[in-house]
């Protein structure tokens, strides 16, 4: 071809620079800050004393920094260095890629500033109050224009396969996050969710397996298809497999949320769909697996040798195994033995350390050499990075799914006289101390790792020359092509609006064929007659245990378990939650579970616990919380609040508002009579009295069960 008919464009690589060197960095504290949440699980002392490091406060800010901090700079990184090489085009707009870079920076850090200091929406991955949820969706939509852009003014007819994975991500993302997001806001930092008891409980898994799914998955699929072929310098084993893997994965993917909520007060239906499209979902997650293992084959001597294509294997093998064990934990008697276990701990970090983190590395140690054009500083430190990573890996997981069996193994024993042979939930906590002795160790050999690469990506920029503009060219795209006997998908991706709305039709069914009848058919959540709103101060105590992350230890859900009513009540009816905005059900317990604790210890012993677990516990893990004992209860915002739940539907009487500072004080001090009873002398309006209020109504709207 005549290179008069060329046209020349640059790719910009200030910007992949940028995204790249921001996940390595963001990588490192994000580990590090889990660290030290592992470390507090094992040592109460690593809480430091403050609220701002208590393990509630740092495990979502840990979540958040290494999902959307590490994970999602690496995803731009990939995305802008791959997108405009795959279409021949620069990026649309260096504006928004610089708005979309410094934009996520700032997001980033709010949640370092506000989830230490207590503002939190609870929810699941999604941890952050309202207005930076809405500075997320904006700066969201502004990379997704920037590609959208970029697609339409491509030189590349059709589409490679990693593209169709970065426009379903962007567009499955922006539906999620705005969803699971919708509440009313109360203050700046404080807003109640649209959704409440089962409704939320839905609604967040629907969001939290998906953002697990559009976030952590299907844009590293795109970002595997484009840089293990590069790295191999072999093509994509099958284009018909990549086809099977990207529609099957897209539309059951969003089925799937409800295996999150097994034996739980969700509808059977929902929970039985939830399990159906989970086991479908092996087929096409092996076929991605299958279809990048194989793009190796005949390379397997290079493998040997070359550590990103090492960092690369493990990546794809990781995959592969949380996709299995995804299906194999929604099936119920697994799920029975999983859930509130470590269990699901090593899962989400076989996922997130291989997968996620070895693909990160793999990328980073071939991308980041051609940036600077120049060959990695040091081969064996990269080497040495992938050892510890794998050693990491398995000195982290192995231990969890060691106490995650001990611990339902000890919870479910009874005795020759029927009875629980460790009716005390801390017996079983004392027991997995040295496993999560491991579980550190493991998190520290990987932190390491990602120490080492930090040096060695710093030592590599040091010796090369950065490039912040390639040149390229290719011949623009010729109007009016319509092939007679194109194959169909190629015919799709040549039309970038039409996939685009197949992929968003795919990806919306599941989620309205789930939340839509659960939230306007009320048989879904019977009501109870017996249930009534959370009164002013314990309203006030709920929005405290939720701004000390207490639900990331204690679960609210009595599944119908014997050995789970025995220990702790009658079980969780759906019914009981119609007010709880949000949802408090938890994922893990390292706590025993609270929605029967309701009216179990006098307030005195919730005062002493709170100020000195190990006072009433000896051997418990749980942080010391003096500070509730003396600081003032701030309820300025009451009005407000009590307002909002009435726009929500909480049936607070009119011109409750005005009149529910009153009753908060009167209340309060019936507590403090409590506990001067008691020979303890406390403040009425004080955190502590709030909080035990909550506490003191935890189940206790219906009548119970006793408890052993």
């Amino acid at each position: 071809m005549n290179d008069t008919t060329l046209e020349r464009f640059q790719y910009d690589n200030k910007i992949v620079k940028y995204f790249g060197a921001a996940t390595i960095i963001w990588g490192v504290i994000g580990m590090l800050v889990g660290l030290l949440a592992a470390t507090q699980l094992f040592l109460p002392e690593a809480n430091l004393g403050n609220p701002y490091t208590t393990f509630g406060r740092i495990r979502p800010l840990h979540t958040n920094a290494v999902i959307f901090a590490f994970v999602g700079n690496a995803i731009f990184a990939g995305v802008y260095y791959s997108m405009p090489r795959l279409l021949k085009a620069p990026m649309w707009n260096k504006s928004l890629s610089w708005f979309h870079f410094y934009g996520w920076q700032l997001i980033i850090i709010a949640a370092v500033v506000t989830l230490p200091l207590g503002f939190t929406s609870s929810k699941e991955y999604a941890e952050l109050e309202w207005p930076i949820d809405i500075a997320i969706a904006i700066v969201w939509v502004a990379f997704g224009v920037n590609m959208i852009g970029t697609i339409l003014t491509r030189r590349e007819r059709h589409m490679y396969v990693a593209i169709w994975f970065y426009l379903a991500s962007f567009i499955t993302v922006a539906v999620l996050h705005i969803v699971n997001s919708l509440g009313l806001p109360v203050s700046l930092f404080k807003s109640y969710s649209a959704y409440a008891g089962v409704q939320d409980a839905l609604v967040q898994w629907w969001y939290g397996h998906n953002a697990v799914a559009f976030f952590l998955t299907t844009p590293f699929l795109g970002l595997m298809y484009y840089f293990l072929p590069k790295a191999a310098n072999r093509p994509v084993y099958s284009y018909k497999l990549s086809i099977v893997h990207f529609w099957s994965l897209i539309f059951l993917y969003m089925w799937a949320g409800p295996h999150h909520l097994l034996y739980t007060s969700l509808p059977e239906w929902a929970q039985v769909l939830g399990t159906v499209f989970s086991v479908m979902l092996l087929a096409p997650s092996w076929g991605g697996m299958v279809n990048g293992l194989l793009t190796l084959r005949g390379a397997w001597d290079k493998v040997t040798n070359d550590p990103v294509l090492k960092f690369m294997v493990v990546a794809i093998t990781a995959y592969g195994m949380a996709t299995f064990e995804g299906p194999m934990l929604s099936f119920k008697n697994v799920s029975a033995i999983a859930h509130y276990t470590d269990w699901i701990i090593a899962h989400v970090h076989i996922g997130g350390l291989g997968w996620n983190g070895f693909l990160t590395f793999g990328m980073l140690y071939w991308m980041w050499p051609r940036l600077f054009k120049t060959t990695i500083f040091s081969t064996k430190l990269a080497n040495t990075h992938f050892w510890l990573g794998v050693m990491g890996i398995i000195f982290y997981a192995l231990p969890m799914y060691v106490a995650a069996l001990t611990q339902f193994l000890m919870l479910r024993e009874f005795d020759e006289m029927g009875k629980l042979a460790y009716g005390n939930f801390l017996q079983t906590v004392v027991e997995l101390v040295p496993m999560y002795m491991l579980r550190a160790l493991g998190g520290l050999m990987y932190l390491s790792g990602a120490i080492l690469m930090m040096y060695n990506m710093y030592k590599t920029a040091q010796q090369g020359t950065f490039v912040a503009t390639e040149e390229d060219s290719a011949p623009a795209l010729a109007k009016n092509y319509n092939p007679k006997g194109e194959f169909w998908h190629r015919a799709w991706e040549r039309k970038p609006v039409f996939f685009s709305i197949l992929a968003t039709v795919a990806i919306l069914i599941g989620g309205v064929v789930e939340i839509v009848p659960t939230i306007l058919v009320k048989s879904n959540v019977p009501t109870i007659s017996s249930v009534k709103p959370y009164t002013a101060l314990e309203l006030e105590g709920r929005d405290i245990y939720i701004n000390n992350g207490c639900v990331g230890c204690h679960s609210q859900m009595i599944r119908p378990f014997r050995f789970e009513t025995e220990r702790y009540g009658e079980y969780s009816k759906a019914g009981e939650f119609v007010y709880d905005r949000p949802f408090l059900w938890g994922s893990k317990r390292t706590g025993p579970d609270l929605h029967r604790v309701g009216g179990k210890y006098p307030d005195s012993w919730h005062y002493f616990h709170m100020e000195d677990p190990r006072s009433m516990s000896p051997g418990s893990l749980m942080p010391p919380y003096p500070w509730l004992t003396t600081t003032e209860l701030d309820y300025s915002d009451l009005p407000a609040k009590i307002r909002t739940m009435q726009k929500l539907g909480v049936p607070y009487p009119e011109g409750y508002d005005e009149q529910a500072s009153a009753d908060l004080k009167a209340q309060a001090v019936k507590i403090a009579d409590n506990l001067k009873d008691a020979g303890i002398a406390v403040m009425p309006e004080t955190e502590i009295v709030a909080l035990i209020a909550y506490l003191q109504r935890l189940g206790t709207d219906i009548k119970v069960s006793s408890t052993n």
